[in-house]
Formats: C-alpha cells, structure tokens, sequence
C-alpha cells in the first residue's frame, strides 16, 4: 500500500476574509481523498496563532448567521527550524509536545493579507516545504491590484483605467485626488488595494458619496484603487499551471448576472443575498472562448503565476478587459473556480488532487 502524502491544510488568517477561507477548509476537508491524503489541518487566528485543529469539515462550514472562524484552544504548531527536516510539532494548551510527522506540502487556502499576499509563501521557502499556488512574487502581484494593472498594462493585456491614492495623499492632496477621480466619469469603483471578497468595494454613483467610499477602502488598506466602471458582462475564469514542462491551462468561463445588486459584493457571494446568478459555463461564441483563455494564460504567465488561478474579466464591446487575477480564489464546492473546472470534465476532489500533485512535481523538480 502507498504511503499517505502528509498535507498540511492551512486556512484561516489575520485578513478581514478569515471566514471565507475557514468555508474554503470545510470544502477540502470533506472531498479530499483520504485514501491519498493524511490531512493535518492548521488553522490560523484572527491574532495569528498557528493551531492544531479538528478535523471537521462542518464546523468551518459558511454559515450566514454565524461566520465560521478558528477558534483559539491553546495548542500551538511549530514549523521546521531549517531546510534539514519537514518534521512538524504541536504544543498543546498544558505544554505538552508531540510531533505530527513530517509534511509533504501545504496547502494555503488563505485569502487576503498575510496569506494570499506571498507573506506565508515567504515562511515556506525559508524552511523548504513545498506549497501548493504562486510563490511570493506572483502571489504578491496578484494579490496588489495596483501592480497586478501595471504588470498586465505592461504586457500589452487591456485593463480598466485606474488612479491609485495613498492615504498620506488623502490626508494631504485630497482635492487633488478628488479632481482626478472625476477624469475616470461616474459611476466608478473605490476598492482597496490588497483585498478580496468585495471587503472595502464601494460603487460611487455620484462625486459625494466618493469621499466616504475613500474611507471604507482605507478601512482595509493604505492604498486605495479608484477605477472607471466597465460597462459589460462580467465573465471568469479558471487557469491551473501544469507540471514542469506542461501548459498552463485554462477552463470554460462562468458569468456573473447581475439583476438586483449594485455589484456582486460580498453578501452575494456568501451569504446569499438575492440579485446574482451564477451562469456556468457562460455563453460564449468559440472564439470569444479562445480569446478568453489565451488573456487568462497570459495574464498568469505576466506575474509568474504557479498553481492556480481566477481570471475575473468584463466583455465589452471591444473584447475583453481584465478586472483582477485571484492567485488563490474561493475554493468552497460551489465557489466559480472548482465550478468552471467541474463543467470542463474536473471534480472538486479531483481538482484538489491536481493542484497537490501539480505542486510536489514542479517541487520535485
């Protein structure tokens, strides 16, 4: 019989989307293959505490009335302290130390700062334990919008005009930052820089409702993006790195409807708030497809994307436009990357497996 590959399951975390990555765990936790996998979940809390903790896929299971999170119960994981060994060890709440064995990879579910941002991937290269999704670099572009524009501007991949404002600038030039939002016409977006899950997004249909829109941005981060609204669908898709050697490929599009919302902000995507509907696989000629994929492709390859990857675009009616590249997108069962590989022939516990065995290739290489 084969060995059980060790995966350290890391979810949770400091960001303001800590309960959307505890859904994304209760997600792997109940599909992934045990037979393959022995599964050692570690959850991090909102102080950032590294814990040991049951492994139980409902309780971090998306609940409107109460979000799930990672409870703090004293025990404490401690990584490995060089390149020499993969060998893991909890403390628990009375002192106590016991080692968990040695870990194959992680895989960080994290979303948001000091997860999804290259901090935690970081870590990992320091003590040499193979992760599954980008690295720092790719992590880091992805995760700053800001960059991840510049990056893809660079590349000659179209995006929304935006203008970026530090909150030392809105303290100090603020009408100067007022007079140019107005250059990027109504209605626009105010958005933090480095945040996920629609947390901080604010859609300003008038120049008076743009300073307070400033303010909840800044709740989130000291950059904030101010963006021309697109006008078009709004489509996505799902790109996954290949072993070493292999393409990158990406799969079928899904679209997001939008009926009776501003925009799909965090409510509609997790708490099911009515007005959106997620199409999947979106309704797209071949070559819209075509064009489609290759963006995603090439936007995943500019910031040196590994893993995985959710490509969110609008198709006007000059093409497409890219909004944002997610380096590590929600991962719950119904969540649109695992939903558009699930229409191009590839479950959700076979997705989970594909990304682990992805990972350990290109480490192994």
């Amino acid at each position: 019989m084969t060995e059980q590959v060790a995966v350290a399951l890391l979810f949770g975390g400091r960001s303001s989307e800590h309960s959307i990555s505890c859904a994304t765990a209760a997600g792997v936790l109940a599909a992934i293959d045990r037979d393959t996998y022995r599964v050692i979940p570690v959850g991090i809390t909102h102080d950032g505490a590294f814990t040991l903790q049951p492994d139980d896929a409902a309780r971090f299971a998306l609940n409107a009335e109460e979000l799930p999170q990672v409870e703090d119960n004293g025990s404490r994981i401690q990584w490995p302290d060089s390149v020499a060994s993969r060998e893991v060890f909890v403390t628990d709440a009375d002192g106590a130390r016991t080692s968990l064995g040695e870990v194959d990879i992680v895989f960080p579910i994290l979303h948001g700062p000091w997860g999804e941002d290259g901090t935690i991937q970081g870590l990992f290269e320091l003590v040499g334990l193979p992760y599954v999704g980008s690295g720092v670099l790719a992590s880091a572009l992805g995760m700053d919008k800001h960059f991840t524009k510049t990056v893809l501007q660079q590349a000659g991949i179209p995006v929304a005009p935006w203008r970026t404002v530090t909150a030392y600038e809105w303290r100090t030039a603020a009408d100067e930052v007022r007079e140019a939002a107005r250059t990027l016409g109504l209605p626009a977006f105010v958005k933090p820089a480095r945040a996920g899950s629609s947390v901080g997004v604010t859609k300003v249909k008038d120049w008076s409702e743009l300073d307070a829109a400033i303010e909840v941005a800044f709740a989130e981060d000291d950059r904030v993006l101010i963006e021309s609204a697109v006008v078009g669908r709004e489509v996505e898709i799902a790109v996954l790195g290949g072993r070493p050697g292999e393409p990158t490929r990406a799969s079928v599009a899904g679209e997001i409807v939008v009926s009776g919302r501003d925009f799909y902000d965090f409510a509609a995507k997790y708490l099911d708030a009515p007005g959106i509907d997620l199409v999947c696989p979106a309704d797209l000629t071949d070559a819209e497809l075509a064009d489609m994929r290759d963006l995603a492709v090439r936007a995943f390859d500019a910031i040196g994307g590994e893993g995985l990857a959710r490509v969110d675009f609008f198709l006007t009616a000059d093409g497409f436009v890219i909004n944002e590249i997610n380096t590590m997108p929600g991962f719950t069962p119904i969540s649109m990357f695992p939903r558009c590989w699930q229409e191009s022939g590839l479950s959700y516990p076979a997705l989970i497996d594909e990304l682990i065995q992805v990972a350990l290739a290109r480490a192994a290489a």
